[in-house]
């Protein structure tokens, strides 16, 4: 029988890539908010204990998006409301994954390549990165419940009109230039990747409490612009508004690889050519003003 899998925040874009990728494997649950108020603490109640799921993957998050704006408070509260109200009810599920973020480490120290064992060494000052920060020190006295931190994730149903990569390949496609604020490193991950990591994470139980989610190497966004003018074959401009580079925002994924086994990581130029096909394949959904 099917493993019985929760995904909270389908709607997103990590969700709704999680969904289809693991409906064929799994019984996916996916419940509107009719259906399932995360924060209201009696519908959560409710709705586990009558499913009885073997995996929740919780991916909803309270963080600015292109249909809200929320204050501080909001993203605290949001985020640490839905995290409590599913991890009080611990016996009435096998596990729990939740997506934290390297902003758990203090976006004001950030460090290349920090490993897990950096978190704790300083505790963040922004709303989001601490209520990151909340959740992970739970996870670590929590039987059944897991962090994976994710840097930076990059695929179809993001939202183009401010992450790198697909608002690169929007503005190219709407015959404007590339535009980079401050170059950067990242540690970006294909979205498809993730989707193929969390089916090991469903189907074997983890030795530690908390995993950087990511590729383990840097791209800088100048390189990533170059890719997506080369993939386009465009004569655009990449404009870069200040010069130098703003910390390097990167993982160390040795202990998720140690338990993976091995794992081959889809290529820059192959999954930004995926990605390019898919924005041409539904270029009405580009706004040009929003670019």
């Amino acid at each position: 029988m099917a493993k019985k899998v929760l995904i909270t925040g389908a709607s997103g874009f990590i969700g709704k890539n999680l969904l289809e990728g693991l409906a064929e494997d799994y019984a996916v649950y996916a419940p509107g908010r009719n259906e399932l108020n995360l924060l209201e603490q009696e519908s959560v109640e409710r709705y586990l204990e009558k499913n009885q799921f073997d995996v929740i993957i919780h991916s909803a998050n309270t963080n600015n998006t292109r249909n809200k704006q929320t204050t501080a408070y909001d993203s605290l509260d949001g985020n640490l409301r839905m995290f409590f109200n599913l991890e009080r009810c611990h016996d009435s599920f096998g596990k729990m994954y939740y997506f934290g973020s390297g902003a758990e480490y203090d976006n004001r120290h950030y460090s290349p390549s920090m490993k897990e064992e950096y978190f704790g060494t300083y505790m963040p000052q922004d709303s989001y990165g601490f209520s990151k920060y909340i959740m992970s020190r739970t996870c670590e006295n929590s039987k059944n419940i897991y962090d994976l931190r994710l840097f930076g994730v990059y695929g179809k149903y993001e939202e183009w009109e401010r992450r790198f990569i697909s608002n690169a390949i929007c503005r190219v496609l709407k015959g404007k230039d590339i535009t980079i604020r401050q170059n950067v490193y990242f540690d970006y991950l294909w979205i498809d990747d993730l989707v193929d990591i969390m089916k090991w994470f469903i189907e074997h139980e983890p030795k530690h409490k908390q995993y950087n989610v990511c590729r383990g190497s840097k791209i800088d966004l100048y390189s990533l612009a170059g890719i997506v003018k080369e993939t386009l074959s465009s004569n655009c401009d990449i404009l870069v508004g200040e010069e130098g580079l703003k910390p390097e925002y990167t993982g160390d994924n040795r202990r998720l690889l140690q338990e993976l086994g091995s794992y081959s990581f889809t290529g820059f130029e192959e999954s930004i050519r995926d990605l390019c096909d898919y924005y041409k394949k539904h270029i009405e959904l580009i706004q040009e003003e929003l670019l």
